[in-house]
């Protein structure tokens, strides 16, 4: 494992279109890859690839992803549209979700070699630093087997219901996409889908659970802390 110090950049990007925010994430993925075969083909081993942890929200906004059928969008074009609502096919892992205002859309772009090169293992740690999240709150969540994200009652299956929703890129050992966590997001538009494709079970909010309104700013940095100790990363903030 690489002995130099993870040095992570955290960029809270704020409220930003789902576009923009792909563009952002992917400018910086493909300027992670050119660095890292730089640097290989300069045969340098005293420095490293940096690193990004991107946080925001997006406005109403639907992604199915690589594997994702369409019939798990229940709304047509036109429907959409008279709702406000985008959506995108994109090159993530998983089927289809939701981003809108009150989540904490989490988009980690890493180079894994700096860390360690196992995508499970990867993931493992995305749902366990929201699982040590919700525990603060008193919230008990955990995961369901064969199933990626973060999950309440996840052993009964009449009441398991999903909290976070997961899906990542990767190449090179690169990621970029993430996590979509509910912290006081508008269960509603979950209606107009089958959440990842699974038609049989519901969707939560940390708001729901709670029976009140949470702060996302202090829910982000409790995560953030949770990351940091997970993946023993320092955590550098930079201007956006």
């Amino acid at each position: 494992m690489n002995k130099t110090p993870r040095i992570v950049e955290y960029r809270n990007i704020g409220s930003m279109s789902y576009q923009s925010a792909w563009d952002y994430q992917t400018e910086l993925f493909d300027g992670v890859i050119a660095e890292k075969i730089r640097l290989r083909k300069e045969e340098r081993t005293d420095v490293v690839p940096p690193n990004y942890m991107l946080i925001c929200e997006h406005p109403p906004v639907y992604t199915i992803g690589k594997s994702g059928k369409m019939e798990n969008l229940l709304l047509t074009e036109p429907q959409l549209k008279e709702r406000g609502i985008e959506f995108f096919k994109i090159n993530r892992g998983g089927d289809i979700t939701f981003h809108g205002p009150g989540q904490i859309v989490g988009y980690p772009i890493l180079d894994l070699d700096q860390f360690f090169t196992d995508v499970h293992k990867y993931l493992r740690f995305l749902e366990e630093g929201v699982i040590r999240t919700l525990a603060e709150y008193g919230i008990v969540a955990g995961r369901l087997e064969g199933l990626t994200g973060v999950w309440i009652d996840e052993n009964d299956p009449e009441k398991a219901r999903k909290i976070c929703a997961m899906g990542i890129k990767s190449s090179r050992w690169v990621t970029m996409h993430g996590l979509a966590f509910n912290v006081n997001t508008d269960l509603g538009y979950f209606n107009n889908i089958v959440p990842c494709g699974i038609d049989d079970k519901a969707v939560t909010s940390m708001q729901k659970e709670l029976g009140r309104q949470v702060d996302r700013d202090e829910v982000i940095q409790k995560l953030l802390a949770h990351y940091t100790q997970l993946f023993d990363w320092t955590l550098k903030n930079e201007a956006t």
